[in-house]
């Protein structure tokens, strides 16, 4: 099996350090996160960013905008709100462009209509085709946090939007809506262009990836069987009530550990 190498998002590693008193900047994050093995970050490519993560040998791998998808073309104005940070991305040599459908305002969450959904596929595609002369695979990020708020995020890319956009499995947040994420991959093959990886136990994720009730194995075998290359995001994140034992630098170690002997043991 071939992917592109393992990444880290870093919301867990900010929500981490806040919890342990550790103050940090990107140096020190970034630092961390080299510490822990991984190849690359998933971050905004800003040049003061970017600088920093090279000098401790990381690619970036993605960027994570996060926008109310559902919204007519015309507000969401992603010559402003999507095109800089794919710019950014691209000239830094990422590949994934990871879009979340927000609320429109998160203070007070609106359930999403049939219509809404199709215009969500439908910007998707919109911001695919805007997007493509820069090479990124565009893809949507699950977040949605009960069973039909996820499965109407899943129909906006398979039934409403272009064979462009593609999935970028949240797997923490599918089961916690009550999807199987393995399921999608067997399901949507050639649709899947990314993952960011938690492992989940009774709903509350897990420390490292091979803790818990996913059957993480069985999800890269399906990624592989799929045809699959490319990155392997963790995410991990420890709020309360877990009480984590180790570090989020050894968390992660033993997390990229774990997936690259998956990978490795997957034949080529």
């Amino acid at each position: 099996m071939r992917v592109r190498g393992i990444s880290t998002g870093l919301y867990g590693w900010m929500e981490r350090f806040a919890r342990d008193g550790i103050a940090w900047d990107w140096d020190s994050l970034y630092g961390a996160c080299a510490d822990s093995g991984v190849d690359a970050v998933e971050t905004d490519a800003l040049p003061e960013k970017l600088a920093i993560a090279r000098a401790h040998g990381l690619r970036i791998s993605a960027s994570y905008v996060g926008i109310p998808l559902h919204l007519p073309l015309a507000e969401l104005d992603i010559d402003r709100s999507v095109l800089p940070y794919a710019e950014r991305l691209a000239a830094a040599g990422g590949s994934d462009l990871v879009l979340n459908a927000d609320q429109a305002d998160w203070s007070n969450p609106v359930a999403k209509t049939t219509d809404d959904v199709q215009r969500q596929g439908e910007n998707l595609a919109a911001i695919a085709e805007r997007v493509h002369h820069l090479g990124l695979c565009v893809s949507l990020h699950n977040h949605a946090h009960e069973p039909a708020g996820a499965g109407l995020d899943l129909a906006s890319v398979i039934e409403h939007s272009s064979d462009e956009v593609g999935l970028f499995i949240d797997t923490g947040w599918a089961a916690f809506a009550g999807h199987d994420p393995i399921e999608w991959v067997r399901r949507y093959p050639t649709r899947v262009r990314g993952f960011h990886l938690r492992n989940m136990a009774d709903r509350l994720p897990t420390e490292s990836v091979d803790e818990g009730d996913l059957d993480i194995p069985a999800l890269i075998a399906a990624a592989d069987d799929a045809g699959f290359t490319g990155w392997l995001t963790l995410e991990l994140w420890h709020p309360e009530p877990l009480q984590p034992s180790r570090t989020m630098v050894e968390d992660t170690r033993r997390s990229a550990d774990y997936l690259r002997g998956l990978v490795a043991a997957r034949p080529e």
